[in-house]
């Protein structure tokens, strides 16, 4: 049988922060991140299917997406690769925007796998993106999130970001 310890609630408090950067350190050394490649569309498939698990993904078309997307000027991916596999991954559009006053970076989709999160996996591609959009000159980083996705909410909010606006769409397809 082993003792049941009971710590007062403030060091509980902080051997769990200990523990969670005891954790993401180990993730940081697993985890390189680097430019998004055409060998990695299979794997990113699969990440965006966690992203839209109710939406019917044309793998033909998804593909000929991220085709153009890596030959574009203007669009880039990342991905959080561990031993190979890639465990989360982001893109971004860089566009010219007179509200910014110049360039403005559009984080476009970043997801990391269900099972890698909470290990630092997402600020890492969103620090390096961000980077990324720096080093462009980029007046501005934005992106769009899903009413429904409040923990993603709360994970930007956390990283500086901030609630500017809705966003509308219009279906042509």
């Amino acid at each position: 049988m082993g003792i049941d310890r009971k710590f007062p609630s403030g060091v509980d408090k902080e051997l769990r922060g200990l523990l969670t950067q005891e954790r993401e350190a180990q993730a940081k050394v697993m985890i390189e991140i680097r430019a998004g490649r055409a060998g990695d569309f299979e794997q990113v498939l699969l990440l965006l299917q966690e992203l839209w698990p109710d939406r019917v993904l044309c793998r033909e078309r998804l593909q000929a997406a991220y085709e153009r997307g890596l030959a574009s000027d203007t669009q880039y991916y990342l991905c959080a690769v561990e031993e190979g596999r890639v465990a989360g991954f982001c893109s971004l559009t860089l566009k010219n925007n007179l509200r910014a006053q110049g360039l403005l970076a559009n984080l476009d989709e970043m997801v990391v796998h269900d099972a890698d999160r909470g290990h630092g996996i997402g600020t890492r591609l969103l620090q390096s993106m961000i980077a990324f959009a720096r080093e462009r000159g980029c007046a501005q980083v934005e992106l769009e999130s899903a009413f429904h996705r409040t923990e993603t909410h709360t994970f930007y909010e956390s990283r500086g970001f901030r609630k500017r606006a809705y966003h509308f769409s219009l279906s042509l397809v």
